[in-house]
């Protein structure tokens, strides 16, 4: 049985989570920053795309906690951008890189999974992180890799915090990237709550079974 996948991420009131040159930009309230990162302490492991490690190098980790109780972090790298000096790759908390089985670049991490030829297989990637005792996977982002995984009709929970303000720009990033469509007619999503935190609203939704 594979691992629970619950996307959570923060975008504008247009619906962008960066500038359209992938700047950060400070989207969730002080409120929604702090129900993040006690969402952290609630899974075995965070989960990002090389995009985010490149443009943000983030540390994913929680201060108050060691490197034992920590949660995994895991990138997924298919070509090996991931640089050695990548603040993930410290010795804060285990890292787990997932490449392409054509990749042969090595990382001083806990493990590296390679997965896929063409795109990473995420079915794989799941099976082995479940087999490694992972029962539950927080991904983070960024667009393309919240989108490979409603391609792969593996998210069970969504949410997202809408904050206040406009971003704008046509080539800004969203929430769910990548080419095309991820399922005909979109994935069918059941909103379960709304809460206001600050001057935004969190948004919770379920797959529509």
């Amino acid at each position: 049985m594979r691992p629970f996948v619950h996307v959570n991420c923060a975008m504008s009131a247009d619906g962008k989570i960066a500038g359209d040159d992938r700047t950060q930009v400070t989207i969730s309230s002080e409120e929604d920053k702090a129900r993040a990162k006690g969402l952290r302490r609630k899974y075995d492991a965070i989960l990002v795309g090389v995009g985010t490690v490149v443009a943000d190098d983030p540390h994913l980790t929680l201060k108050d906690l060691d490197y034992d109780t920590n949660p995994i972090r895991i990138v997924l790298d298919p070509h090996g951008r991931t640089p050695d000096e990548a603040k993930i790759l410290d010795e804060r908390a285990p890292t787990i890189m997932v490449t392409l089985e054509g990749c042969d670049r090595e990382w001083d991490c806990e493990e590296i999974i390679r997965a896929g030829t063409d795109r990473i297989d995420l079915g794989k990637v799941m099976e082995e992180l479940a087999d490694m005792g992972v029962e539950n996977v927080l991904v983070e982002g960024g667009g393309e890799t919240i989108s490979s995984f409603f391609r792969a009709g593996m998210v069970d929970r969504y949410t997202v915090f809408v904050g206040g303000l406009v971003i704008g720009g046509r080539n800004a990033p969203t929430p769910c990237d990548g080419d095309g469509w991820v399922a005909d007619g979109g994935v069918r999503l059941t909103l379960v709550s709304c809460e206001t935190l600050g001057n935004g609203a969190l948004l919770t939704f379920e797959p529509s079974r």
